[in-house]
This record gives structure tokens, sequence and C-alpha cells, in this order.
């Protein structure tokens, strides 16, 4: 099994910056978003965690154009290797096949899809979430980061003939006038640009075929190393935060999940340093504090959903996760835990 749905640091630090730069601390994006603090070491981030982390900002920005302002303010740095792939291409239209060929480097959240006319050409964008849907704010961003994009690879203004969204409006008609520079249609059939075709096959100055090649290597090499297998534990845990509704699984019942007897699941854990116990209380941990940040469910509740018997043992597990009750941990303000929830990685 190839390694799970997941997001570059590079498109997470992206989002942050644009927090940020609204008056939101990173500290306090990620409290609101469940997302432990030493997340941001890790090259990639799983797709549910940067929707939480879209889910926050939002939130928290009180901007209702936050991913359309996210988007037009890209830069080669939120796309890693891949801007200098699109940068050394020969024409428009061949950056956007070499972003759909390597668009798992920047996200498994989406895929771009070109749908050639006589005239114009559509960019299609299909979202591909997590268990968590996405925020319209992270669609918007990715049309408004391709729109941004294509100017700064051409060095010229682009104005798409026409732009779509299969969601509702949700901000201000001149915001995406302003991120988009075209006429904007809601709850369409999918979401895309619709571009002409002389400007997708116009050459582009920085073109440069020997060292597109060698950045396509490198890339290459990126993507073969995000198709390792996946550690059975990290099977586990995915497993898990869709599992656990009111009971918790049994070792046995999860080993027969992944086709194993219960001694040979438990050996294979053990090879990757994990036990299964340890990884029931990192997903409850996990879930529990997403739950508890929200304020959207009773603790009792709460408890329940995670498999614990009485509130009171729900309780006694959160306080030995973050050292507070859940009443006062959500009334303090959430802080993000300066390490990840004991999973036993």
């Amino acid at each position: 099994m190839t390694s799970a749905p997941s997001v570059s640091l590079s498109w997470v630090n992206t989002v942050i910056a644009a927090a940020e730069r609204q008056g939101v601390p990173c500290a306090d994006l990620l409290a609101r978003a469940g997302v432990a603090n030493d997340r941001l070491g890790a090259p990639r981030w799983p797709v549910d965690d940067i929707t939480r982390l879209w889910r926050a900002a939002a939130a928290l920005t009180g901007d209702a154009a936050f991913g359309l302002n996210t988007g037009r303010q890209v830069g080669p740095g939120s796309f890693n290797v891949v801007s200098f792939i699109l940068l050394s291409s020969s024409t428009l239209r061949s950056a956007i096949g070499q972003l759909q060929e390597y668009q798992r480097l920047i996200s498994d959240g989406g895929r771009f899809q070109t749908l050639v006319g006589e005239q114009h050409s559509w960019l299609i964008y299909h979202p591909q979430q997590g268990s968590l849907a996405f925020s319209p704010h992270q669609v918007e961003s990715v049309l408004a980061a391709a729109v941004c994009f294509s100017r700064w690879v051409t060095g010229r203004p682009l104005q798409p003939v026409r732009v779509q969204f299969s969601h509702g409006q949700i901000g201000p008609l001149s915001a995406y006038a302003q991120a988009l520079g075209a006429e904007v249609q809601f709850e369409q059939a999918f979401n895309g640009l619709l571009l002409d075709n002389t400007v997708l096959d116009a050459p582009l100055p920085q073109a440069d075929a020997e060292l597109a090649l060698l950045h396509r290597t490198h890339a290459a090499a990126q993507l073969a190393a995000l198709s390792a297998p996946m550690l059975l534990s990290t099977r586990v845990e995915q497993w898990l935060t869709g599992a656990l509704d009111g009971s918790v699984p049994g070792r046995a019942q999860a080993a027969r999940q992944f086709g194993l007897g219960e001694r040979a699941f438990a050996r294979r854990l053990q090879e990757e340093g994990v036990c299964y116990a340890d990884l029931v209380d990192g997903v409850r941990h996990a879930l529990a504090r997403q739950a508890v940040a929200s304020g959207a469910e009773p603790f009792v509740r709460i408890a329940r959903r995670l498999g614990f018997s009485e509130a009171s043992a729900f309780n006694r597990a959160f306080r030995r996760w973050t050292g507070h009750a859940p009443g006062h941990w959500q009334q303090q303000g959430p802080v993000a835990p300066q390490t990840a929830p004991p999973a036993g990685h």
C-alpha cells in the first residue's frame, strides 16, 4: 500500500503565512486546528490536517475571501521543485501538463484536467478530500493560485475567459474579480478556468529544456519516494480514526481488518516500535483535542463517541494527555501541543 494522501509543507506554510499576514499567530492557528507544533517539522501533512488548518484560518481571520487572498499571493516557494519545472517550460500549456504530472509533490488533495476546444481550453480542478469535507476556501485558493502562477510564469497579466466553481459564492464579488480577473459563475458542474489557446501556446520567456529535464529528474525521485509502502502502524491509525464510534475495536478485530492473525499483527507493530494500545490512545487523544477545541459537542457525547465507558474516564484521560480537565482546557484557549499525540511512533 502506498503512502496516505498528504500535502507538502510548502503549501501548508503558504496557508500559515496568509493567516499571519492578517494578524493570526501560527501558534493560535495550530491550536484552533488541533495540530501539534512539531508537525511543522514534517515534510508533509495528512490531507485532513490541512483541511482543519483551512477551517481554522477562515474562522480566526474572519475573511470571507481568505482562500482567494491566499491563492493570489503564492510564489515559487509555494510549489517546491514543481515551481522550477513550471518556470522552465516551453509554453503555459506545457507547464500545465507538467503540473498535472507532478501535482502529488504539492498535494494529493486534488488533480487537474484539461479539456481542449478550438479557441479555448478548460483547466478543471477536481478536489480529492480525505475523511473531512474540503472548505470552499481550499478550492478557491487553488484556482486563484493557478491564475497567479500563470502570471509569473508568462511574465504578463493573465485574464481567463471565464471562471466557475461548483460551490456557492462565499466572498464579495470584488475579491473574486481581483484574484481571478474574470467573470465568475457559481454552483456549476465543476471548478475551472477557461483559457484562450493563444495564451496557452505562446512561447515562455524563461523556457530552458536542459534545466527542465534536470528538475524533472529530481521531481521523479521525489515522486518515487511518495510511493513507498506505508507503515502498518500508520494504516492502523488511519483506520482507527474512522472506527472509533462508540466503542474501541479490540486488537483481534484490528488484526482481522488487516488480514493478519493477532500474534502476527502484534509482532508487526512491535517491529515498528509501537503497540496497539498506544495507537488507540494516540488516536483518541488527537480526536478528543479536535472535538473539545471545536466546542460543537457536549463532553459526554465526545466521551461516548470515543468509546469511554463514562465521562469521568474521559476526563481522567484528557487530564493525562493535556494536564487539564476538558472544560478548563477549552476555556483557557487550547494551546497547541508541543509534541504529537502519543501514538508510539
